[in-house]
Protein backbone atom coordinates (compact mmCIF):
# COMPACT_ATOMS: atom_id res chain seq x y z
CA UNK A 1 0.00 0.00 0.00
CA UNK A 2 1.00 3.52 -0.99
CA UNK A 3 0.99 6.23 1.66
CA UNK A 4 0.84 9.74 1.74
CA UNK A 5 2.42 11.15 5.25
CA UNK A 6 1.72 14.98 7.02
CA UNK A 7 5.51 16.24 7.41
CA UNK A 8 6.14 19.60 9.38
CA UNK A 9 8.58 21.91 7.44
CA UNK A 10 11.57 22.92 9.56
CA UNK A 11 13.83 24.02 7.11
CA UNK A 12 13.25 25.64 3.20
CA UNK A 13 16.28 25.72 1.01
CA UNK A 14 15.32 27.05 -2.35
CA UNK A 15 13.19 23.61 -4.20
CA UNK A 16 14.40 21.62 -1.05
CA UNK A 17 12.64 21.65 2.14
CA UNK A 18 13.98 19.32 6.12
CA UNK A 19 10.80 18.03 7.20
CA UNK A 20 10.02 16.12 10.41
CA UNK A 21 7.09 13.78 11.47
CA UNK A 22 6.89 11.87 14.23
CA UNK A 23 10.53 12.51 14.98
CA UNK A 24 11.64 11.43 11.75
CA UNK A 25 13.28 13.84 9.51
CA UNK A 26 13.71 13.80 5.70
CA UNK A 27 14.62 16.19 2.82
CA UNK A 28 11.75 16.47 1.05
CA UNK A 29 11.45 17.69 -2.91
CA UNK A 30 9.15 20.76 -3.20
CA UNK A 31 8.84 20.57 -6.85
CA UNK A 32 4.96 19.91 -7.51
CA UNK A 33 3.93 22.38 -4.47
CA UNK A 34 6.17 25.23 -6.06
CA UNK A 35 2.69 27.95 -6.75
CA UNK A 36 1.69 27.52 -2.96
CA UNK A 37 3.44 29.70 -0.47
CA UNK A 38 5.10 27.65 2.33
CA UNK A 39 7.03 28.66 5.06
CA UNK A 40 8.78 27.13 7.89
CA UNK A 41 6.38 25.21 10.04
CA UNK A 42 3.69 24.74 7.83
CA UNK A 43 2.71 21.15 6.93
CA UNK A 44 2.77 19.37 3.76
CA UNK A 45 1.16 15.94 2.64
CA UNK A 46 4.63 13.79 1.32
CA UNK A 47 5.18 10.80 -1.14
CA UNK A 48 8.26 9.17 -1.77
CA UNK A 49 10.12 12.30 -1.03
CA UNK A 50 7.60 14.79 -2.82
CA UNK A 51 5.65 17.11 -0.80
CA UNK A 52 1.59 17.41 -2.75
CA UNK A 53 -0.01 20.02 -0.96
CA UNK A 54 0.02 22.05 1.95
CA UNK A 55 -2.51 21.22 4.87
CA UNK A 56 -4.06 22.57 7.74
CA UNK A 57 -2.33 21.70 11.05
CA UNK A 58 -5.74 20.10 12.33
CA UNK A 59 -6.00 17.89 8.94
CA UNK A 60 -2.53 16.78 9.26
CA UNK A 61 -3.74 15.97 12.82
CA UNK A 62 -7.09 13.73 11.55
CA UNK A 63 -4.76 12.20 8.72
CA UNK A 64 -1.99 10.87 11.80
CA UNK A 65 -5.17 9.66 13.23
CA UNK A 66 -6.66 7.90 11.09
CA UNK A 67 -3.09 6.50 10.09
CA UNK A 68 -2.77 5.61 13.82
CA UNK A 69 -6.24 3.71 13.44
CA UNK A 70 -5.46 1.74 10.74
CA UNK A 71 -2.38 0.75 12.26
CA UNK A 72 -4.44 -0.20 15.48
CA UNK A 73 -6.76 -2.64 13.07
CA UNK A 74 -3.92 -4.52 11.23
CA UNK A 75 -2.64 -4.85 14.68
CA UNK A 76 -5.74 -6.79 15.97
CA UNK A 77 -5.55 -8.38 12.85
CA UNK A 78 -2.70 -10.22 13.30
CA UNK A 79 -3.76 -11.19 17.00
CA UNK A 80 -6.41 -13.63 15.39
CA UNK A 81 -4.46 -14.63 12.50
CA UNK A 82 -2.40 -18.40 11.72
CA UNK A 83 0.97 -18.33 12.14
CA UNK A 84 2.79 -18.29 9.05
CA UNK A 85 5.43 -20.99 8.47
Amino acid sequence: MCLAIPMQITRLDGDRARATSRGIERDIDLMLVQDQALAVGDFVIVHVGYALQRLEPDDALATWRLIDEMEGADEADDEGAPERA
